[in-house]
């Protein structure tokens, strides 16, 4: 990683820290500072906007870690993020947990399921595993859908969480559990890609016969991949439903573990700062859609009003293949040069 020009490490400590200088220490200070001052200026609907994109980040970086950095297509994280959802919500209505044991528990549970679709990965990849995830997203979402625990098609409670009996209910007191679980998930995710286990998904990913060779187990590094990256959907998954207090089987469609998919190829595919921009972005796209949709039949008249609702899933199509021609490195890649531009100033071009 490029530092500030006249800035130089001088140990291998300074070499690998994340944050390195007094000024970068300063600005991530400061964000995190106003971030969490935020619910006391900002309005319910931009809190609800950055909820979701939280609750997306979370989702995207056990995508990230699974497809972007181990290699392992996956097609099926919305059903992860339901096993999460489901398991959370029973745990706390009919088992009576507190949500702060109910939480990782719901992650364990997704990332036990991910490691049995996990195992297809020891003898296929590529098209043949997307296929398999493919087939976990029907098997997972039939069985919710038809069982009882947890209320079939007709869904399941699931009450904000409580903590030292303070219940946060709401989009302002979510937003406190929502970052906090965000931020501990991203630094987890960033330091694991610095890892010994970071290093071998990387191999596995660039060659994974190569990597075999050197002594990488597949066995143990692939299903490790699935068990984190699903666990990751779990807690979002879990987020999401205490967030909202109900859930049921039409929220996690599959059309979600697609776009998901989309959303990292916006941010880039192994870089963990990609899943943050590409749910950033694509949230702050939906909110112009919102917007500016109610606008289009008196911009365009000649475009049946029926088909205007179909006008959100078309401009996100767009913006991919847009991205996949033009910036198929992602904005994680553009903001690494802009940042490589002025640290390098006055010496940059």
């Amino acid at each position: 990683m490029s530092a500030p020009c006249g800035t130089f490490n001088e140990t291998y400590n300074q070499d690998m820290a994340i944050v390195r200088t007094k000024t970068q220490w300063g600005l991530l200070i400061s964000f995190l500072i106003l971030l969490f001052l935020l619910p006391l200026f900002a309005g319910d609907r931009l809190l609800h906007s950055i909820n979701l994109t939280a609750i997306t980040v979370v989702a995207l970086l056990g995508l990230q870690i699974l497809t972007g950095y181990c290699g392992q297509i996956s097609i099926g994280h919305a059903a992860f993020m339901a096993i999460g959802a489901y398991a959370s919500a029973v745990l706390v209505v009919k088992a009576d947990l507190p949500f702060m044991v109910a939480l990782p528990c719901a992650g364990l549970a997704a990332g036990l399921v991910g490691l049995l679709f996990g195992l297809p990965s020891l003898r296929v990849k590529g098209f043949y595993l997307a296929l398999a995830t493919l087939a976990a997203q029907f098997i997972i979402m039939y069985i919710i859908s038809h069982w009882d625990l947890t209320g079939g098609i007709q869904g399941l409670s699931a009450p904000p969480p409580s903590i030292g009996g303070i219940e946060f209910y709401g989009h302002q007191l979510m937003f406190y559990i929502i970052m906090v679980v965000t931020v501990i998930m991203t630094i987890t995710a960033k330091n694991l890609a610095r890892t010994k286990a970071g290093r071998a998904f990387i191999a596995i990913r660039d060659n994974d016969t190569a990597a075999e060779g050197v002594g990488v187990s597949l066995y143990r590094y692939k299903l490790l991949a699935f068990f984190v990256g699903c666990s990751y959907a779990g807690i979002a998954g879990a987020l999401w439903a205490h967030y909202i207090n109900w859930i049921e089987p039409g929220h996690f469609p599959l059309l979600n573990s697609v776009w998901y998919l989309g959303f990292l190829v916006i941010g880039v595919l192994g870089s963990i700062m990609g899943a943050l921009y590409g749910a950033a972005f694509m949230r702050i796209l939906e909110q112009l859609v919102i917007t500016f949709t109610p606008t289009l039949p008196k911009i365009l008249p000649f475009i049946p009003e029926s088909n205007i609702a179909a006008f959100a899933q078309v401009a996100y199509g767009v913006i991919i293949v847009l991205f996949l021609i033009f910036e198929p490195r992602g904005l994680a890649y553009r903001w690494e040069l802009i940042k490589a531009y002025y640290r390098l100033w006055p010496a940059a071009r």
